[in-house]
């Protein structure tokens, strides 16, 4: 009898057997339909067996083999089985994230031809290929190449290190922030291109889409461009994932998400701000796209490109010891220099809503020069609290350990953790006391500040709620492209991948407090932070300028960044981190779990702790403790860390403990996940 293993979307780590008398070898990677439980469900046929471990009569039959597309490939369901194994995931999990909704729900999107009749167009060029147009719309015709700029020598050098790559390599693009990385991306796409090849580019932010988009459809004109990221219609999201798998995709370009599209022919893989947090998926499968896409790169034996002008210390410390090639970047592409840092001393100065003189200045000079400046302040809102003096009454979330974050635009407090939202308060809810008031300061505050400082200006606000949307986006990015803003007030949205020829002024505020916090990562993330949104500054003809508002104007981070010296202050993090023990030195994974009650919690927690002793050979086991953020949408939250010197020790440890935490007994409405290479602590 045949029998055909399937991967459902269960919390469960195993395989489902099914009857199914007319299945053959190429029905394995196809979805199925079959009936479960009460109901029925969709999953991924991953194998064929002969015989199963349960009893035939307790096997049922498989509803229907979905035989409408083509079956997924040997390859995808590869790099599926190694996220499972890796990051310690049920297989069907994983595969049913890693296929759009539309798909995983047994439905295909309507297409121009039959999905399972894509799979026998040829696959089309560079040179003939339309956006969007169906097999009859290709032409042969040759369409002339937009003019490229002229390529830096270093840049040269790097386009050539990358097309002379034969087989797998991980090369890091290190370039100092305008020096040009995304021509040499394109450079090496139009390579892959020329050999009838796909090529995959991953960008961190949703946002960052369809700028790339545009670029890159203006350099590829015939060429067959997909993108793919969560913001997408479901509809979308599937065809161009079955335009991925029938190979008529040739570049496909898209957030972390994107590094599952199946690509028949794809020949290299390019992770563009490597370093940024957005690549580690934070719920569901816990993976790193720019990890996943360095063991896809080795798999298919192809070069994938990581490019920074601040690599994660991983990836640097990788380059430094010869694992990776380094390819340098040290000068920019279009202007003569980069940007003057100055850091300014704010421990004796009494600073105008948070702004010094030396910035207030600044702006001034550049409103009569008809130049754009940039105010960054990485906080949201109007202010981080509203407080009541008397009483000592604060806006605290209901749901979180967090406060609530005044948004005065809004009439709002709200938490940026769950969402929970309420009115403002006429009087304190305690006291009765009717002056309360913002403690702190966001960027609604400080767009409110810079109007009534400015009259003249007109001052933009760009953060996640006035960039709520898409659309919204786009629209705010057209008008600062159009020269119709004069001060940006903007968040971390701002902070990389964006060319804005009349910005010259970048002023930094509210930095310090990351200096101290309590993850070791933080000092990391400060600084990319900070040198990626300075490098907006001065990316044209004029030239830039850099001010950062800090207490301590001596810390080595501020003085790395006043040299522009990324090496140096990766070094000395590395060095910190190898006494510390630190990744990447050590290798880490994170049980979590939450409950109604902090005990409950911590009690699994314990209870994992004990069932680990005996296999914690070469791992060690910390204490369980609350989290940071103990509270989140009512439910309280633990963790215990496990670190090894070795990757193979700890994920050897890991696969043994997984068998013993599902053995072990919940409480009603606990959950748990482990999360391996954790970013969040």
């Amino acid at each position: 009898m045949n029998i055909v293993r399937v991967a459902l979307d269960l919390p469960l780590p195993r395989l489902f057997d099914y009857l199914a008398p007319d299945a053959g070898e190429s029905d394995i990677g196809r979805r199925v339909n079959v009936p479960f439980g009460a109901g029925s469900r969709t999953g991924v046929i991953v194998a064929l067996a002969a015989a199963s471990d349960q009893p035939g009569a307790k096997l049922k039959a498989v509803t229907e083999i979905l035989r409408d597309m083509p079956a997924l490939p040997a390859e995808w369901l590869a790099l599926c089985e190694f996220c499972a194994r890796y990051y310690q995931t049920p297989l069907g999990e994983v595969t049913s994230f890693a296929l759009p909704p539309m798909l995983r729900r047994g439905k295909l999107p309507r297409m121009k031809k039959p999905a399972a009749a894509i799979a026998a167009s040829p696959a089309p060029s560079a040179r003939d290929t339309v956006p969007g147009a169906s097999a009859r719309d290709i032409t042969t015709a040759t369409v002339p190449r937009p003019l490229r700029p002229q390529l830096m020598a270093a840049q040269q050098e790097a386009v050539a290190a990358i097309a002379g790559v034969v087989g797998f390599h991980t090369l890091l693009l290190h370039g100092v922030t305008g020096s040009g990385k995304t021509e040499v991306y394109l450079r090496a796409i139009d390579a892959v291109l020329a050999r009838g090849g796909q090529a995959l580019m991953l960008v961190p932010e949703i946002a960052l889409t369809p700028q790339l988009e545009g670029r890159v459809a203006a350099r590829f004109p015939r060429a067959h461009i997909v993108c793919a990221n969560s913001g997408m219609a479901d509809a979308a999201r599937a065809r161009g994932f079955l335009e991925a798998l029938s190979g008529r995709a040739e570049i496909v370009l898209g957030t972390r998400l994107a590094v599952f599209m199946p690509l028949p022919r794809l020949q290299l893989i390019i992770v563009d701000e490597e370093h940024d947090a957005s690549f580690k998926q934070q719920e569901g499968l816990r993976y790193s796209a720019r990890d996943v896409a360095v063991w896809r790169a080795h798999q298919l034996n192809i070069p994938v490109v990581l490019g920074s002008a601040t690599p994660s210390l991983e990836t640097f410390h990788h380059a430094s010891t010869g694992r990776y090639r380094m390819l340098e970047l040290p000068e920019r592409a279009v202007a003569e220099a980069m940007p003057v840092v100055r850091i300014v001393d704010t421990r004796r100065e009494k600073l105008q809503e948070g702004l010094s003189a030396a910035l207030i200045k600044g702006l001034q000079q550049r409103l009569e020069r008809g130049e754009q400046s940039l105010v960054f302040l990485n906080r949201r809102g109007y202010a981080p609290v509203l407080a009541c003096p008397p009483c000592g009454w604060i806006s605290r979330c209901q749901r979180c350990a967090a406060n609530l974050v005044l948004h005065l635009a809004d009439q709002r407090l709200r938490c940026h953790h769950c969402g929970f939202e309420t009115a403002i308060p006429r009087a304190c809810p305690d006291c009765g006391n009717v002056d309360l008031l913002p403690f702190g300061r966001g960027t609604q505050r400080l767009e409110t500040m810079l109007a009534e400082r400015f009259p003249e200006a007109r001052v933009l606000r760009i953060d996640r709620d006035s960039a709520s949307t898409p659309k919204k986006w786009q629209a705010l990015l057209a008008t600062i492209h159009a020269g119709e803003a004069d001060i940006l007030v903007g968040t971390q949205m701002l902070a990389k991948g964006h060319d804005f020829p009349l910005l010259t002024l970048v002023g930094a505020v509210g930095a310090d407090a990351a200096l101290f916090a309590a993850d070791f990562r933080a000092p990391e993330r400060l600084f990319a932070q900070l040198m990626q949104v300075g490098g907006r500054s001065g990316r044209a003809d004029l030239p830039g300028e850099v001010l950062i508002q800090t207490e301590y104007p001596d810390h080595p981070l501020y003085r790395a960044l006043v040299d522009h010296d990324y090496v140096r202050f990766a070094r000395a993090q590395l060095d910190e981190r190898r006494i510390a023990g630190f990744p990447p030195f050590s290798f880490q994974a994170m049980l979590r779990a939450e409950a109604r009650s902090i005990e409950q919690s911590l009690a699994f927690l314990l209870a994992g702790r004990r069932a680990a002793e005996a296999l914690a050979d070469g791992v060690t086991l910390y204490d369980a403790v609350p989290m940071r953020m103990q509270r989140l949408m009512t439910l309280e939250r633990g963790q215990l860390l496990v670190e090894s010197a070795s990757r193979p020790a700890l994920q050897s440890f890991l696969a043994a403990w997984m068998e013993k935490l599902y053995a072990l007994k919940m409480p009603g409405g606990l959950r748990w996940h482990l999360d391996v290479d954790p970013l969040e602590f």
